[in-house]
């Protein structure tokens, strides 16, 4: 999900489901929060679940829309539904909404407006990159982490 493949042929169907999540974000602008807003639908194309960015209203960071429902996907759905899934939303999930979207085990994401057409719009968040350091200590942090995949 980090880069938009070819853009398999949308349905009509896609394109409702895909307004819907727009209409979602205007929503969230609405209410004060950053305009993004996404939905699940199911195998049969039945809505599951809807989530507007609440990031400044509900005073977290991590209240992206993609994010929460991942997190409730992976509480809710039994693996089967999940992997039948498809998250609908105003823009491409960000990294850590891709990770959480990964881990939920959902199908796919239909976006309308990707990261690389978003930071036209509005470049950058104004803040420095944070550096980071690394990789280090790689037995002691191997032994700790391999166990659990094995």
């Amino acid at each position: 999900m980090t880069t938009p493949g070819p853009t398999p042929a949308l349905t009509p169907e896609d394109h409702v489901l895909l307004r819907r999540a727009i209409a979602l974000a205007a929503e969230a602008r609405a209410s004060g929060n950053p305009p993004f807003g996404s939905l699940l639908s199911g195998p049969d194309g039945t809505v599951l679940a809807e989530e507007r960015n609440t990031t400044l209203t509900g005073d977290d960071i991590t209240a992206h829309p993609e994010l929460k429902l991942a997190r409730w996907a992976a509480r809710e759905l039994d693996v089967a539904t999940a992997a039948g899934t498809t998250m609908y939303t105003s823009c491409q999930p960000c990294g850590m909404c891709e990770a959480a979207i990964q881990q939920a085990g959902l199908r796919r994401v239909v976006f309308a407006l990707s990261n690389e057409q978003l930071l036209d719009i509005r470049p950058g968040s104004g803040r420095p990159p944070v550096p980071q350091h690394g990789p280090a200590l790689l037995d002691e942090v191997r032994a700790v982490v391999a166990p659990h995949y094995r």
